[in-house]
């Protein structure tokens, strides 16, 4: 814990004073542009990779960058995605899995989740995933995971189009969503085309997207 301490004592003494007016900025209100859905894995950190200031992300993140359908008993997470949408108006969502997740490895295998019922049933929201992942064939475990992480990318961002705030948001063209998966060792990130239904490389396709909204127009 020291090492944490000491680290917010460096923070106040270089990095606050650096950017003094940023947080003058900030300290009455936030207008990030993009929400960012990812794992809560210590290894991905949403503003390293992307490069991005505070302010400029609003972050979700839990195990297995889940995002559950929208249902009668929203909870932490639908709240969020509303605000963001709704009150925030960011332009753009990223769901973003990443290479070697635990939560993927323990819904593949389903054979250290008998001592964590919270975590069984949190995993219940990406099931679609792994019955389509189990529906293939896969040449390794290892292919196996990266295919069950893309697949739930899918899952999940199929699961944010049922929260109304989306719905609307898509509707009125104001609203693009992305679909990541950062990879741990390379520092790569694949996203999904969408029209393709394939994963690309972020760095060679840089405006690759998921659903990329079109405001509707009268006939």
């Amino acid at each position: 814990m020291q090492h944490i301490i000491d680290g917010f004592l460096k923070f106040q003494r270089e990095a606050f004073p650096q950017r003094s007016e940023l947080f003058k900025q900030l300290a009455s209100a936030q207008s990030p542009g993009t929400l960012f859905v990812t794992c809560s894995d210590s290894r991905v950190v949403p503003e390293l990779l992307t490069q991005q200031e505070p302010g400029d992300l609003f972050v979700i993140r839990n195990a297995g960058n889940i995002v559950p359908s929208y249902g009668p008993e929203p909870g932490g997470v639908s709240a969020t995605v509303e605000y963001a949408v709704a009150v925030l108006g960011v332009s753009d969502i990223v769901i973003c899995g990443h290479s070697d997740c635990g939560a993927m490895t323990a819904l593949s295998t389903c054979k250290c989740l008998d001592h964590l019922p919270a975590v069984a049933n949190w995993l219940r929201h990406a099931e679609s995933a792994r019955v389509i992942n189990a529906a293939r064939h896969h040449a390794s475990p290892a292919e196996h995971l990266d295919a069950l992480v893309r697949d739930n990318v899918i899952a999940q961002l199929a699961n944010l189009k049922t929260h109304p705030s989306v719905a609307l948001a898509l509707e009125q063209g104001r609203l693009n969503l992305h679909g990541w998966v950062y990879d741990i060792e390379s520092g790569a990130i694949a996203a999904l085309d969408g029209p393709a239904r394939r994963f690309v490389s972020l760095a060679e396709h840089p405006y690759t997207c998921a659903l990329a909204s079109r405001p509707s127009t009268a006939a």
